[in-house]
């Protein structure tokens, strides 16, 4: 399913983009593909097609996420999205 996350932060967008390429091998575990587009300095539009909510699930409430979105302020709003021909 195609997803679309807002993600807004307190940290720069070049600070999010190193936290979130440490992090890709890992989404690769739930999502066959993700793009980022930069909305401005502290936030981001993600487009994501995830395989695997399970794996989301877990991957976004891990120790290391929950702590760097705490530490960042953090807030994502998630739509589905579908195809329209």
């Amino acid at each position: 399913m195609n997803l679309c996350a807002n993600s807004t932060f307190s940290c720069s967008v070049a600070e999010f983009m190193e936290t979130f390429s440490s992090f890709e091998d890992d989404m690769k575990k739930f999502a066959s593909d993700f793009k980022v587009g930069v909305v401005n300095d502290n936030e981001v539009i993600i487009m994501l097609n995830v395989t695997d909510f399970e794996a989301m699930q877990t991957f976004m409430s891990s120790p290391e996420i929950t702590q760097w979105n705490e530490e960042n302020n953090s807030v994502d709003i998630l739509y589905s999205l579908e195809r329209m021909d």
